[in-house]
């Protein structure tokens, strides 16, 4: 639960090694079904909340800074 109020606020998690993020896009703030985004590498692909929630558990990701974005995406 605390991940899902961290991504709705805008935090970034990902991996600066890896070069893994996810997050919910500014422009998805207030939306009733957010799309959030995942990036690996120079991949970007649209995902869902649940898919977020399994990439932010499976692949160790924590609230970290975005090398385009800062460390919100708001």
């Amino acid at each position: 639960m605390i991940r899902e109020e961290q991504l709705r606020r805008g935090i970034i998690f990902g991996d600066q090694h890896t070069a893994e993020y996810v997050y919910m896009p500014g422009s998805e703030v207030g939306a009733e079904h957010p799309v959030y985004v995942y990036e690996a590498g120079t991949r970007r692909a649209d995902i869902d909340l649940g898919e977020a929630l399994r990439l932010i558990r499976v692949r160790d990701l924590r609230p970290t800074e975005h090398p385009l974005l800062g460390q919100t995406s708001c």
